[in-house]
């Protein structure tokens, strides 16, 4: 095993890989309220002030239920953890009954997370997706409301997935329960764009717009959502979706990029580039098998939110009209960001 040797100032976070994906691998929250006291904080150029909502939603893991405390000012929790499986049927869809206290709405949230699954369970036609879509609307019934969250729908599905959602969106009106959507954020119209904003609207109560990703794990390295970046996502959004509908959401997350990436496959070539530039002079055996180590520097750059920048970015949705914004996720957050938020009366 390498020893790193990580030539930064140590955060004490835990990050989530989203994915952009909002829904990718979930890390483990623990201790998630203590009351941190590492560095000193350079003061922003920006005053932030708390900020009042007409609706606040916030995302929950089905488990992580601790995360939730009944006194946030929250309307609206939208329960993680409904997906569909390798053989596109519902499952792991969160029992409702363990948040019977909280006093808003509770949506049940449902991902797709592969492209070639995606395609599978939208095919217009087959079994599948009736089956998957009778599936949602009984599962629905003892929510509030239901919220698609598929992020990986292929170019060529774009109208399946619009008849998907059309399909669901009759079904919850005589239902009469929401029907929201969770779509990646846009700063322009995209052509042939699946989660075309104002295409979709009108079949959804509620449009949640994933602000969040600017800069990614694969990316070089940058804000999560820098305020520049976000207005210009709000700004679109607005004249696309209006703001009846429209929920800007927000990350709690932070991300690392590291200077050096280390976990890599090799030819044999590359090893002994490796032992002439680091080098080595002893090659041992375990089991017969050759291996070393050796040791490298590793700059590490940290983009995260703080109450500060979570609450100037507020500022600034509310200032452009914005009535209801949503985090992803409890749990993740500075916990002081409560302190700076309220739900209009």
């Amino acid at each position: 095993m390498k020893k790193i040797f990580i030539l930064c100032s140590a955060v004490s976070l835990l990050f989530m890989s989203c994915a952009s994906q909002q829904c990718g691998n979930i890390p483990d929250v623990s201790d998630s309220q203590a009351e941190y006291t590492g560095p000193v904080y350079q003061s922003g150029k920006k005053k932030a002030q708390q900020s009042t909502f007409r609706e606040i939603w916030a995302y929950l893991i089905d488990g992580r239920e601790k995360n939730l405390s009944y006194d946030m000012p929250i309307t609206d929790i939208g329960y993680f953890g409904a997906t569909v499986s390798t053989y596109g049927e519902l499952s792991a869809v969160p029992d409702v009954s363990k948040l019977d206290m909280f006093p808003g709405r509770v949506h049940l949230v449902v991902t797709c997370d592969s492209r070639s699954l995606t395609h599978f369970a939208l095919l217009e036609g087959s079994e599948t997706r009736k089956q998957l879509i009778t599936d949602l609307i009984k599962a629905s019934e003892a929510y509030d409301g239901l919220q698609i969250d598929f992020e990986l729908v292929p170019a060529r599905d774009g109208n399946a997935f619009f008849t998907f959602l059309q399909e669901l969106s009759t079904a919850m009106k005589k239902k009469n329960k929401l029907f929201t959507i969770a779509l990646p954020a846009r700063t322009r119209v995209l052509n042939e764009d699946v989660y075309d904003y104002a295409r979709i609207t009108p079949l959804v109560d509620r449009l949640f717009v994933m602000a969040y990703d600017e800069h990614w794990s694969n990316s070089a390295p940058g804000s999560i959502a820098s305020l520049d970046w976000c207005e210009r996502v709000a700004k679109h959004a607005l004249e696309q979706v209006g703001t009846e509908k429209l929920i800007m959401g927000l990350p709690f997350y932070g991300r690392t990029w590291g200077s050096e990436n280390t976990f890599r496959a090799f030819q044999f070539a590359g090893i002994n580039r490796i032992m002439r530039e680091q080098n080595i002079t002893f090659v041992a055996r375990e089991n017969e098998i050759p291996t070393f180590t050796y040791d490298i520097p590793l700059t590490v750059n940290v983009y995260f939110e703080d109450v500060h920048s979570l609450a100037v970015r507020l500022n600034m949705y509310r200032d452009m009209g914005i009535y209801r914004t949503g985090f992803w996720c409890l749990g993740q957050e500075d916990p002081r960001i409560w302190e700076m938020i309220s739900v209009a009366p």
